[in-house]
């Protein structure tokens, strides 16, 4: 494996970790109505687990509200049901023919407990990223250690693995700034 190699695979995983971290801040709830929230969400259908999205259209009518419209009427309390169980905090309510999410305003300590797993998820992320540097530093010493490159070239890798995880990191930042903004903003 050649320096470039090891540089352009560290830099691919990296890539993949912000887009995981990115693909996470989605669903976390910032009182906004967003209706990535309902993704992870599964709902039994048949005895089988479904995303919640594949079971109906899902619309945002307001800014604090999504209206799911399933596909077969029966499906509504099932709907319902996964919707309480998870994790978001929201009560559903049904008139029928649609369910309807309304997003309360954040109150401030909920806020604060959003922000700090907002932190947490970036903390883990960055961690996967440094992972991911150490891995190819390694792979690069080994290189050196077998005489395949020069003291020099180890050195410009090491400093290019390094400049990939700290744009890396500073990409996790971007994000996580940008999501306790969305989350403090009253």
């Amino acid at each position: 494996m050649t320096v470039k190699e090891i540089l352009d695979a560290s830099k691919e995983k990296m890539s993949k970790s912000v887009a995981v971290y990115q693909n996470e801040m989605t669903s976390l709830r910032a009182g906004r109505a967003n209706p990535r929230l309902l993704d992870r969400i599964m709902v039994d259908y048949y005895g089988t687990p479904t995303p919640l999205p594949q079971i109906g259209n899902i619309n945002v009518p307001e800014a604090r509200m999504i209206v799911i419209k399933p596909w077969e009427k029966k499906m509504i309390s099932a709907i319902e049901k996964a919707i309480q169980k998870s994790d978001l905090g929201l009560n559903p309510t049904n008139d029928g023919e649609v369910v309807r999410l309304v997003f309360p305003d954040l109150n401030e300590e909920r806020r604060k407990e959003l922000t700090k797993m907002a932190r947490k998820s970036a903390e883990g992320a960055k961690v996967a990223v440094r992972s991911i540097r150490r891995d190819a530093v390694e792979q690069i010493k080994k290189l050196k250690k077998d005489s395949l490159i020069t003291e020099d070239e180890q050195r410009k890798a090491e400093d290019d693995a390094q400049k990939i995880t700290d744009k890396a990191i500073k990409d996790i930042d971007g994000i996580c700034a940008a999501k306790e903004k969305e989350i403090m903003e009253v």
